[in-house]
């Protein structure tokens, strides 16, 4: 099943050349990197914008592109107190499915909509929502029935890289591994291992029954992704899990344990992915996972695709 993502839009005019041209664009930034990655083709999109959700989108195709600074529809931004100037190297072709303009405040709209509660507003460049959501978005407005304006680029494309070697980063180009990267890259292969941990934590339900998403919002702080029965009857059951890219010990440990604790009775544990643990410090019980994740044959002289490492990366379950 694809994936449905809101993407945050900054300004009434972005909205506008947003949905004309059927196009989204991500800036020379990790955030946008993030988002690039994050998003697939085949996956369904809506803009977010003054509270407000607009038309649904499939991703037919993605692209980055050079010298995207001399690229339209969107020109170059630059801030005056750092003096970065950021562009739109990474870009989304969508192709409009249905025409809408919802308010965030229908109860359809509720995960997404605590989310944004909860973070504070639209800093986030882009919410995951939830298979309830999709659906209902999929029943709201109309049929798009019409072609859009097609934009020709015509620019050079490239695929980022990732580096482990922060000395050889170069944005867009290459763009050093950090958190946000590893989130994307274990929200879509957990999956692998969905079995060995629904065991682990007593779950008969098949894996098919559970949907795993991005970043879920709490009062607390935020946890990096989220499983959770698509189609909850009567109640739901969450999985929380908090990934960091190198040591996790006690302080880690019992972050996840206090959003374990906030999520109450339906929530049946939370999961700890880390490059490695510290012996001395983690003690932890029946309701809480530790997994570590690894990279086959990873060098810091190389440079991997976002595909390449999503291929490399592996779990050892750990307790």
């Amino acid at each position: 099943m694809p994936d449905y993502f809101l993407i945050s839009v900054s300004s009434r005019q972005n909205l506008d050349l947003c949905m004309r041209y059927a196009l989204a664009g991500f800036t020379n930034s990790i955030n946008g990197l993030w988002t690039f990655l994050d998003i697939e083709e085949g996956d369904y999109v809506s803009f977010l914008y003054g509270a407000r959700v607009y038309n649904l989108y499939k991703v037919v195709r993605k692209e980055a592109y050079e010298d995207a600074d001399r690229l339209p529809p969107w020109p170059p931004i630059t801030f005056k107190v750092s003096r970065r100037t950021y562009y739109f190297p990474f870009r989304l072709h969508l192709r409009q499915e249905r025409e809408l303009c919802e308010p965030m405040v229908r109860p359809e709209f509720s995960y997404v909509a605590e989310n944004l509660l909860l973070r504070g507003g639209y800093r986030k460049t882009h919410f995951q929502a939830d298979a309830v959501t999709f659906y209902n978005v999929s029943n709201m407005g109309s049929i798009c029935d019409r072609s859009g304006e097609r934009l020709e680029l015509g620019g050079k494309t490239f695929v980022p890289k990732i580096v482990f070697d922060r000395g050889r980063q170069k944005d867009p180009w290459r763009f050093y591994f950090q958190e946000l990267i590893l989130q994307s890259l274990v929200r879509k292969k957990v999956r692998n291992v969905l079995g060995e941990i629904l065991g682990h934590f007593n779950i008969s339900l098949p894996e098919s029954e559970f949907e795993i998403l991005g970043e879920k919002a709490l009062p607390e702080g935020f946890v990096d992704v989220f499983i959770k029965l698509k189609h909850p009857q009567g109640s739901n059951i969450y999985l929380l899990v908090e990934v960091k890219t190198g040591k996790a010990g006690r302080s880690e440990l019992e972050q996840l344990k206090s959003y374990v604790r906030e999520f109450g009775n339906e929530c049946r544990g939370g999961i700890l992915i880390a490059k490695e643990f510290s012996k001395k410090n983690i003690k932890t019980n029946r309701n809480i996972l530790l997994i570590k994740y690894g990279f086959e044959q990873i060098s810091k002289d190389e440079e991997y695709s976002y595909d390449q490492l999503m291929q490399k990366l592996n779990f050892e379950i750990v307790q």
